[in-house]
């Protein structure tokens, strides 16, 4: 399930990015991905392999990696994001939720370490 008004496109100095053709108010849900789960057994795999930039740290140790379908690998990432999202083990989904107004034609940001308490260093 996704907001019906969230686009792929170019993400000015990155690769895509999802955007909104209408705005988004705060507490909204933008979408809710379910993802696929894979091994921590994988992530070298995963590392050697374009995969690298669209997973995200999964499991109560984040232990495991999770690949979001729909959109919700390829959210880009800011100090100052506009959403935030959670996770469900159980239902096995990632949802992102506004938390910043975001106007039409705008871009949606999370930060990438949210939900990831060793707050990593990232790759870029």
């Amino acid at each position: 399930m996704h907001h019906p008004d969230i686009f792929v496109s170019i993400s000015e100095g990155k690769d895509r990015g999802v955007f909104t053709s209408s705005d988004i108010e705060i507490d909204d849900i933008i979408e809710i991905s379910p993802v696929i789960v894979l091994p921590a057994s994988d992530k070298n795999k995963i590392h050697d392999s374009h995969l690298h930039d669209y997973y995200f740290l999964w499991g109560t140790e984040l232990e495991q990696i999770a690949i979001a379908l729909g959109y919700g690998s390829l959210y880009n990432h800011s100090e100052h994001p506009n959403a935030s999202y959670t996770y469900d083990y159980e239902s096995r989904t990632i949802s992102f939720k506004c938390i910043k107004r975001i106007d039409a034609g705008a871009e949606i940001f999370i930060n990438y370490n949210e939900g990831n308490e060793k707050n990593v260093e990232l790759w870029f």
